[in-house]
Parts: structure tokens; sequence; C-alpha cells
């Protein structure tokens, strides 16, 4: 996948959360979604990290 239709993707998905009410989502369903979410910045973070510590020859 391209990388930049790959960040528009992801804003895409972090907008929708954005325009959701928590409040409004029951609690079971809030509870999934957490998760998820955690599970999901985990991802994230690890390819930041990757990405990171990625070295130049010559560093």
């Amino acid at each position: 996948m391209e990388w930049g239709h790959a960040m528009r993707e992801l804003s895409t998905a972090i907008d929708h959360l954005a325009a959701e009410d928590p409040s409004e989502i029951p609690h079971l369903q809030l509870t999934q979604q957490l998760i998820e979410l955690h599970w999901q910045m985990a991802r994230l973070q690890a390819q930041i990290a990757r990405r990171t510590s990625v070295r130049t020859p010559g560093d």
C-alpha cells in the first residue's frame, strides 16, 4: 500500500473516532473498543519505533 494512501486511511479512521460521542456507546461495546484501540496503538508505536531506530550508513 502506498504510504500516502495508508496515512489518509489512518487519518480518516481517527476522524471517525473523534466524531463519536463515547458517552453514547454502550458500556460493553466501549470496553471492547478500548481494548482494540490499545492494541492498535501498540502496533502503531511499534512501527514508529522501527522507523526511529533506522540508521543510515556512516551513523
